[in-house]
């Protein structure tokens, strides 16, 4: 199994890197460059796009300013989790490269505490086997394409995972796993 999550972390690295690992450029105020984004889903060419993320429950705008190149290294900046789970509604957020999920991060530019950053690294947030065991967690089967089936989490405790304090409080109990993707990348946002 450790070998399966090593293979498909190194997929995930892939994944993100070609569909929302984008370069670091210039880009205008998010709700201005947004406005004329296709939704990461419905593209078919490389370009910038924009998906829908979880913020404490709220859903929000992301637009990534998109070269298909992932970035080295973030610089000395703060940097925040990006979280790939689950679909918490009938409507998933994402759907690129052929598997429905969400995305959640821990805060937007209107969290006083300030900790908003453009910059996030991804992570996958699977059912752990004790978590699926116990049905502590609830899974949703994902096909990877090339690495085959996953159990993307859907839920802890029958609590929805649209905040980072409850993956955060799945993964401290051991009911998930958070899969290092190693992407890097920036993303801005915006109200929905």
């Amino acid at each position: 199994m450790l070998h399966s999550f090593r293979r498909f972390a190194t997929i995930s690295v892939a994944v993100i890197s070609a569909v929302v690992a984008p370069a670091l450029v210039a880009a205008a105020p998010a709700a201005h460059a947004a406005a004329g984004l296709t939704n990461c889903v419905d593209l078919t060419r490389v370009a910038a796009c924009y998906e829908l993320v979880w913020v404490d429950g709220v859903q929000f705008r992301m637009t990534f300013p998109q070269a298909a190149n992932p970035m080295p290294a973030i610089p000395t900046a703060k940097v925040q989790n990006f979280y790939v789970i689950a679909p918490q509604t009938g409507t998933p957020q994402g759907a690129v490269p052929g598997f429905n999920h969400d995305h959640v991060i821990a805060a937007s530019p209107t969290h006083s505490a300030g900790g908003f950053t453009v910059f996030m690294h991804g992570y996958f947030v699977v059912c752990s086997a004790p978590g699926i065991a116990s049905g502590a967690c609830a899974p949703i089967l994902s096909t990877i394409p090339g690495d085959g089936t996953i159990p993307l989490a859907q839920t802890v405790n029958g609590q929805a995972l649209t905040s980072t304090s409850a993956i955060e409080a799945g993964a401290g109990s051991g009911a998930l796993l958070l899969i290092d993707t190693g992407a890097e990348f920036i993303g801005t946002l915006s109200p929905r």
